[in-house]
């Protein structure tokens, strides 16, 4: 196995000649394309490291907003709360306002009614006074004004009440 010297150079010239040339024309354009594609995968990862923390900021953002209506809401329901208990106490207030008017007024219809029947009353006695009296003494008795003063006055001593 013999070297050719004659053979090796022209083949070393054929591979340097052919490494200029491909150098030239084939390496070049495509170093230029892996170059733009190197640079196209980092835009994309630029941009897909940005989505996601736009995303991570966006998620945040939603769970405060949760929060906030979530704390929102439980005021708002605190704030019925109260507002029904306070509507509730002034309902009773007004309720017992109100049987205390009535019992009042009940209390005076029972008295104005008492002193009805009790005047009522009077005069029956007065009457009946009157024709007791007239029997006892088997005279007749007018029903004048001063015989009647003179039963009120008795019914008066012996009532106690004007």
């Amino acid at each position: 196995m013999s070297i050719n010297i004659a053979s090796f150079v022209l083949s070393l010239i054929a591979f340097v000649i052919l490494y200029l040339l491909l150098n030239k024309y084939a390496f070049g354009p495509l170093f230029s394309i892996m170059e733009k594609r190197r640079e196209l995968v980092m835009q994309q990862m630029n941009e897909a490291s940005q989505t996601r923390e736009q995303a991570v900021a966006y998620v945040e953002e939603q769970k405060q907003a949760l929060e906030a209506a979530r704390k929102e809401a439980y005021a708002i329901i605190e704030q019925s709360k109260q507002t029904s208990s306070k509507q509730a106490d002034q309902l009773m207030a007004q309720a017992k306002e109100e049987a205390v008017r009535i019992k009042e007024e009940a209390v005076r219809d029972i008295a104005s009614e008492k002193n009805k029947a009790v005047q009522e009353l009077r005069s029956e006695v007065g009457a009946v006074s009157v024709k007791i009296a007239s029997k006892l003494l088997e005279k007749e008795v007018s029903s004048d004004s001063a015989q009647e003063a003179l039963v009120d006055q008795y019914l008066k001593e012996v009532g106690g009440r004007p």
